[in-house]
């Protein structure tokens, strides 16, 4: 102990009613009711007074602690209170976990092309996130940090949670890139979370007794029938549900497509890579029922969309295909199935895998599938064309005939 430091002792702090002091510069300043810290130096020769909290909240040996490091700044002729403020600047420099979030939104808003991600970013991270880092700043935020979001929810919610992981993910990525923390990211998944909590996959599994939940799909061999009763809806959202079972494309894709986008002369639907999952352009051969469709369909002055909606501009909503399913009784809680429009990707490739010859890679190509394996992604180099041409044809002419063979009855919906 040097000499003349550690002078105080705790029951002299607790009976204190006058300034009394540790040395080394540490002063205990009692006010009222109320005892502070004061660490004192000189600069230029001008006394300087720093304060280092309240006491008990900072106890002695903290007061210590606090003053050591204060004269070990003033040997390296650093003045503490400035490097304090400079510290706490620095410090106000670094977002909260909230505000990045918010720059990251906003920074990426204009390149989602699907408008519910600029939804779904914000309210999950406020429903799931802000509680527990909300207030944070990001370089502060760690694995613990990470796991008490994820933990709550993993099990019971394994969908949102993973989507909730990923956008912490790419928030901390984004702070990292930004300069606001280092670039070990504690919301990693491969190679870091993934040693510490189960596999989404797994967990889906489990709550869905073994099997891995999928788009609820209608019965390939139903779809036929299906089709024929849909013809007698005669409407947009009738003839948009048609075209997606025609063309097998995803419902997003059918409800934004635009009369631009189609060239009878080559019988072809190209899909921009703007709004395609996988974010490269999509060809899609159309069949003599997907052109007979597309003919029957009035073009609406004003939108460029094919089935425009009600909102003057826009396209039609994704509810409007679940609704004209539900009219036919199909759909969430259904009287006759449990089907949905994306459902039909699935019953396209069951009907190509258990009907047809065509290559599996020849379905994937069509289902516009990204192909996972790198080294044979190195070698599916073209888009297959001419095959998947002859490939959506023939499922044209099998969802053309309500009397295709094996195909099983419907009884018609009450259009009443």
């Amino acid at each position: 102990m040097a000499r003349g430091l550690h002078r105080l002792t705790d029951r002299q702090i607790k009976a204190a009613t006058k300034r009394m002091g540790d040395g080394g510069g540490l002063w205990l300043f009692p006010k009222g009711r109320s005892k502070t810290w004061i660490f004192r130096y000189t600069v230029n020769g001008r006394q300087r007074e720093m304060g280092l909290g309240g006491y008990p909240d900072v106890t002695l040996a903290e007061a210590r602690q606090k003053a050591a490091g204060a004269r070990e700044l003033r040997k390296q002729g650093i003045d503490p209170i400035e490097h304090r403020k400079a510290e706490r600047a620095t410090q106000d420099a670094i977002p909260t976990f909230t505000s990045a979030a918010a720059c990251f939104i906003r920074s990426k808003r204009r390149a989602w092309s699907n408008p519910r991600h600029a939804r779904e970013w914000p309210s999950s991270l406020k429903r799931y996130a802000r509680a527990k880092i909300g207030t944070k700043p990001v370089d502060r935020i760690d694995t613990a940090d990470v796991l008490a979001v994820l933990q709550p929810i993993w099990q019971s919610r394994p969908e949102t949670a993973s989507r909730v992981q990923s956008r912490l993910e790419n928030v901390l990525d984004f702070s990292a890139a930004m300069g606001w923390r280092d670039q070990t990211n504690p919301a990693r998944w491969k190679g870091h979370l993934d040693r510490l909590l189960p596999s989404p996959t797994t967990i889906k599994r489990q709550l869905n007794g073994g099997a891995v939940p999928h788009y609820p799909a209608m019965p390939y061999r139903e779809v036929p029938g299906f089709l024929a009763e849909l013809k007698q809806l005669d409407s947009i959202s009738a003839n948009a549900l048609g075209f997606l079972v025609l063309t097998c494309c995803r419902t997003s894709e059918v409800l934004k497509a635009e009369w631009s986008e189609i060239d009878l002369e080559s019988r072809t639907w190209t899909i921009p890579a703007s709004r395609m999952k996988a974010r490269v352009a999509h060809r899609v051969p159309l069949s003599e029922q997907a052109l007979a469709l597309l003919a029957s369909v009035p073009r609406i002055k004003g939108t460029a969309y094919i089935f425009p909606g009600a909102r003057n501009g826009r396209p039609l909503s994704g509810m409007a295909l679940l609704m004209a399913m539900r009219k036919l009784g199909h759909g969430v809680n259904g009287e006759r199935s449990s089907a949905v429009p994306h459902g039909f990707r699935s019953s396209f490739a069951d009907w190509a895998g258990e009907e047809t010859g065509f290559p599996t890679n020849v379905v994937e190509a069509a289902l516009a599938h990204r192909i996972s394996n790198a080294v044979q992604a190195a070698y599916e180099r073209g888009d297959k064309f001419k095959k998947r041409r002859e490939l959506m044809q023939a499922w044209a002419d099998y969802c053309d005939s309500a009397a295709a063979s094996n195909v099983v009855p419907i009884r018609k919906a009450d259009m009443s």
